[in-house]
């Protein structure tokens, strides 16, 4: 029989999506299932962006151009200098959702065997994106006691090898929530300068930060224009995760030529969601002032409601819409598991991510979850209310 690849065999399951089966069978049976385990905004896609694509009268649907089309890409760098980010559309490369622009990062500064320091809990496709190029992520663990806040440099210092190649950080944070500060992101480029790495900045959710907090991203610092590579895309900012539009953002023009050749080999981006992607960048101010304040509301509820709960522990985020929970039980694998296909509470019951599928350091997170607080507020604490008595009855 034909043997599958060591690669292949390496490939984590997400955390997020192996739950799936247990989610369908419990729906079947009858079951509302609060989906508390991905983060599937319910928000509405700017109507601009649909209009674009029902109203298009494209008789050829062709290929795109491999990096995306000029306009798109001056468009979108036109909205990145009202973040203070000044590039240009030679700086930009769209791809198929983020997720395409990591893999292409990671292909085009790195070598089998190499390795990527990466602050965890992280975004648990981050060790498959490593994986699927032969590369060894380095964890450096930060903790739900302090927020998640950037572990302290000397910790980084200390596992930077020959073979270190980038820092990556996720900002804010899937799954923790967490905002970097501005002090914290120039410690990164000290660090990435004196030892000549780069740093990625997965900035997707730039737009989601919360109590008058500012997003700070890598590509507004003086100095890192070698260094810095931004990971972006629609599929928060503009609840577009179907369209599967991202794009990678450097000023290293070495690295873009490379990551290039990356995005001619698997030809283009899609054409009609760069087409609602162009149309999004329309998108009135006013819709994000109400997304945000929909979802600080909703961040609100779910910290507040979470810590009724005895023997829960919760770190506050500033932005994303995800928080990390610590629960009292042993392996939330298992009760993430046992609670679609063994419990209800008349009829109804939630699906959680467990949180050991975002650390890559064995046995990290066993008594923590993901939660995305991408219902509304009703539902959340129809939610946390279901928790509440699932926990008590598994510990029973």
């Amino acid at each position: 029989m034909p043997s599958i690849s060591s690669k292949g065999n390496a490939m984590p399951q997400s955390p997020i999506r192996k739950l799936v089966p247990f989610a369908e069978a419990a729906k079947k049976n009858g079951t509302k299932v609060y989906h508390l385990n991905i983060g599937q905004p319910d928000i509405k896609t700017p109507q601009i962006a649909l209009d674009a694509v029902k109203n298009n009268t494209i008789e050829v649907l062709s290929y795109a151009r491999s990096e995306g089309s000029e306009e798109y890409r001056t468009k979108l760098a036109n909205y990145y200098a009202k973040n203070d980010i000044h590039v240009t559309a030679n700086n930009i490369i769209a791809t198929t959702g983020g997720s395409e622009a990591l893999l292409f990062s990671i292909g085009s500064i790195t070598d089998p065997g190499d390795e990527i320091i990466i602050p965890e809990p992280f975004y648990a496709n981050y060790n498959g994106f490593s994986t699927a190029s032969g590369v060894k992520v380095v964890p450096v663990i930060s903790k739900i006691e302090n927020n998640f806040a950037l572990p302290a440099i000397e910790d980084f210092e200390k596992l930077i090898t020959p073979k270190t190649k980038a820092i990556l950080i996720c900002n804010p944070g899937n799954p923790t929530g967490y905002l970097y500060s501005k002090e914290e992101i120039e410690k990164l480029k000290q660090i990435v300068l004196k030892h000549d790495l780069f740093l990625i900045a997965d900035e997707v959710y730039r737009e989601f930060t919360y109590g008058g907090e500012k997003h700070n991203s890598i590509m507004a610092l003086e100095g890192l224009e070698q260094n810095a590579i931004m990971i972006d895309s629609v599929s928060k900012r503009y609840s577009m995760c179907g369209a599967r539009i991202g794009c990678i953002v450097s000023r290293n023009e070495e690295f873009i030529n490379t990551a290039l050749k990356f995005a001619q080999a698997r030809l283009s981006p899609p054409t009609y969601a760069l087409i609602a992607s162009e149309a999004a960048l329309d998108t009135p101010q006013s819709y994000f002032d109400e997304v945000i304040e929909e979802y600080e509301d909703r961040r609100n509820t779910l910290i507040t409601e979470l810590q009724k709960i005895d023997g829960v522990k919760v770190a506050n985020p500033k932005g994303a819409f995800y928080c990390v929970a610590e629960l009292p039980v042993k392996d939330t694998d298992d009760f993430a598991q046992w609670i679609l296909e063994e419990f209800n509470d008349n009829n109804e019951t939630v699906m959680i991510a467990p949180a050991s599928g975002f650390y890559s350091t064995e046995g990290e997170g066993k008594n923590q979850v993901r939660i995305a607080y991408v219902l509304n507020k009703t539902d959340l604490k129809r939610s946390v209310e279901i928790l509440k008595i699932a926990i008590e009855k598994y510990n029973s």
